[in-house]
């Protein structure tokens, strides 16, 4: 009982870590975004970073929700989820028409603002694992990626309720419901790591050589076919294509996850307060008109040090004590209305 105590608590940590590193690569991501036309290192940096930190995030999203998926707990998390929903899209589409004035934005509760996408996909993952509870794991894991390749075939806007998203990266979910850490350990050993750190870099290396050919659209996830230009019947080879390039790339970064208790482990626990409001530097930085200024290599790396700082920052316990409230709202009131109204129907 202890060894499996220890082996829990091992995962936990590494999944925590993990977290962090991913949220540090969301940060960054999303900050050179600006600059991947003017330098292609930038570009080769951010088709590496986009080929695996959605995907990991998701799945290390699915690890965690094995936890509080099914009862008072999963009806507390489904409610704090739509309630942080209703707070940041109103927040971030306030501040796009008065301040951002972002182009191609859907400004709608129907359409998730921008990174929003993840908290509405968190939702219906949570639901739809519930329907699948009666499921074996590999039926669950079949559907999902046989919906994530016809999800691409309707004639709709994927970013609508964030549909496209949401069965692209249902996979990674149901992975990660699933995913047994005493298994991984065994295989990702010291030697196994390291060569998949190797394997990392040497995919960067292969994205700054030929990564000019790849579209940027079948890594985001967010469009159907038809929006990627891909109308012939046979466009979901290509999905299954990016489903294996997004899974060696996820098993080559996870070579660069210590297992060990670090800071950064603490960080990791609070990376849901970097993901909901690192948004708001990044659109303050791309409408100050800063980015005319790093169009070089000096600059690039300013702002990749700046997303890396913010990320520890944001991430630190004093943020958590002062936006508690806003990002982490209490439900408890609506769980009391709705036990109120289900003692008066009796």
């Amino acid at each position: 009982m202890v060894g499996n105590s220890s082996l829990t608590a091992r995962g936990e940590t590494f999944f925590l870590n993990l977290r962090f590193m991913l949220i540090v690569t969301v940060f960054a991501g999303n900050a050179i975004e600006p600059l991947i036309r003017s330098l292609s290192g930038m570009h080769s940096l951010y088709l590496w970073i986009f080929s695996f930190h959605m995907p990991l995030f998701v799945l290390v999203t699915g690890y965690f929700a094995g936890k509080s998926l099914t009862g008072a707990a999963g009806r507390k998390v489904l409610l704090q989820i739509g309630l942080q929903y209703l707070i940041f899209q109103t927040l971030y589409s306030a501040l796009d028409v008065s301040v951002f004035h972002a182009d191609n934005i859907h400004h709608s509760f129907f359409a998730p603002y921008l990174l929003l996408w993840f908290l509405a996909s968190h939702a219906c993952w949570r639901l739809l694992m519930l329907g699948m509870g009666r499921w074996s794991t590999t039926a669950q894991i079949i559907f999902a990626v046989s919906a994530g390749v016809a999800v691409g075939y309707l004639q709709l806007d994927g970013v609508w309720f964030s549909i496209s998203r949401t069965f692209v990266y249902l996979p990674f979910f149901v992975v990660g419901y699933h995913f047994s850490f005493e298994a991984f350990a065994r295989i990702y050993n010291k030697y196994v790591k390291t060569a998949a750190a190797a394997a990392s870099v040497l995919l960067l290396l292969l994205l700054s050589t030929f990564g000019s050919e790849l579209p940027l659209g079948w890594l985001y996830g967010s469009m159907t076919y038809m929006q990627l230009d891909a109308p012939e019947w046979y466009a979901g080879v290509y999905r299954l294509g990016m489903y294996g390039l997004q899974l060696a790339a996820s098993l080559a970064f996870l070579g660069w996850v210590p297992y060990r208790l670090s800071r950064m482990t603490d960080w990791g626990r609070r990376t849901l307060y970097v993901f909901l409001l690192h948004g708001f530097a990044v659109r303050l930085a791309a409408v100050s008109g800063i980015y005319a200024y790093l169009g070089n290599a000096a600059g690039a790396a300013l702002v990749l040090l700046c997303a890396v700082s913010f990320t520890v920052l944001l991430a630190q316990p004093a943020v958590k004590r002062l936006l508690h409230p806003l990002v982490e709202p209490s439900v408890d009131w609506m769980i009391s209305l709705q036990r109120a109204a289900l003692r008066r129907s009796l």
